[in-house]
């Protein structure tokens, strides 16, 4: 990965950015999902889009939807279960996919990453040859699950954001897989590199620590690894995500506790690393997805992320120092869940909730 400063730029609060109604964009709604959580995009131009409760669809450019056999049972509710999808860096040889899950079991559920390949002969689709790569130990309570998955620019390895179930203290605890990003080999054992690799179990498999509810993780086309999180009362964060540092929550945060409760800032913890960018009021934010497509040009190595809160869609650019500006904030009138660049360059979105609509956003014309 690209080398980092020692601690990221200062922090830039974009929370009283207003949304904008003049997009450059056409958006065009091309299908419907129930509750849906993410967008995968596969060589051919077709994508994979999961709901969050249970099911997993292939879906050609034109909203055509394949129902895929063979998704495990989730544990469903809130903020829980089927989660995210992403294409495996060898797919085109070897049909693989990846995809995170709240796994139901005693004691509540978990945060589950699997591995299956995906057989869609016969004009049908389906999971063969499934296999649970990690699993989150013990089982509990709580949303906040992370779950995001993104694969190292070299295709080598995998990063996994694990949230803190809404158990704040799991943050900083290195025994547990909470609030923490890790670093797996393809086939979820331990890199030899890690961090703390020497010392087994869950801190072998960390590469940060220190996170609440992470729901975007995307390398730039620079390599450096970036990563959104949603803050308490106040606080989201956009992370510069570095090998080894501790992101400091739940000790410092940007925003509050619900119960009104404050929370030290992260300017009076420097051993702490801080956001580039902070919201406060939050914008909720989900989905990340830097664009290195033809269609917008002038976007070429910015970030899009997602807002639930806001309701709209947030433009990121980058210096060459581990530096980040909210460039744009369109108002989309709707929760974004998800963003994703197709092979064509045009930007897709996925909104959430009972009736979320997928839309592909092309050029407006002048």
């Amino acid at each position: 990965m690209a080398a980092v400063p020692a601690r990221a730029m200062a922090e830039t609060n974009a929370g009283r950015i207003k949304p904008r109604d003049d997009k450059p964009f056409v958006a065009v709604p091309v299908a419907t999902f129930d509750e849906p959580w993410a967008i995968a995009f596969l060589p051919d131009g077709r994508m994979l889009i999961t709901e969050k409760p249970g099911r997993m669809y292939l879906v050609d450019p034109r909203g055509r939807k394949t129902p895929v056999a063979g998704v495990p049972k989730v544990a469903y509710g809130g903020q829980n279960g089927l989660l995210d999808v992403a294409v495996a860096p060898d797919q085109a040889a070897t049909h693989a996919i990846y995809f995170t899950y709240m796994e139901p079991g005693p004691g509540g559920s978990s945060l589950a990453l699997a591995r299956a390949t995906l057989d869609t002969a016969g004009g049908s689709a389906a999971l063969r040859d499934l296999r649970v790569l990690w699993r989150q130990a013990p089982k509990g309570s709580g949303g906040q699950p992370g779950g995001i998955i993104a694969f190292a620019p070299d295709g080598r390895h995998l990063f996994l954001t694990s949230g803190d179930r809404m158990r704040p203290d799991t943050a900083q605890d290195p025994d547990q897989a909470l609030g923490k990003v890790l670093r797996l080999n393809l086939d979820g054992s331990t890199p030899p590199d890690n961090p703390w690799s020497s010392q087994g179990g869950v801190r072998a498999q960390t590469w940060t620590t220190g996170h609440r509810n992470p729901y975007g993780l995307a390398f730039a086309p620079d390599g450096r690894l970036w990563m959104d999180e949603m803050g308490p009362k106040g606080g989201d964060e956009l992370n510069l995500i570095v090998r080894g540092r501790n992101y400091g929550w739940p000790i410092v945060s940007n925003g509050d506790n619900y119960n009104g409760t404050p929370i030290p800032r992260h300017a009076t913890h420097p051993e702490f690393e801080a956001p580039v960018i902070y919201w406060t009021p939050v914008i909720a934010p989900a989905g990340l997805a830097f664009y290195t497509g033809s269609l917008f040009p002038q976007w070429q190595g910015s970030a899009f992320i997602g807002g639930l809160r806001a309701r709209a869609l947030a433009r990121i650019t980058f210096d060459d120092h581990g530096g980040a500006t909210e460039a744009d904030l369109w108002d989309m009138g709707n929760r974004i869940r998800d963003v994703a660049v197709a092979p064509d360059g045009a930007l897709w979105v996925i909104e959430d909730g009972g009736d979320g609509r997928l839309l592909r956003l092309t050029p407006r014309k002048p």
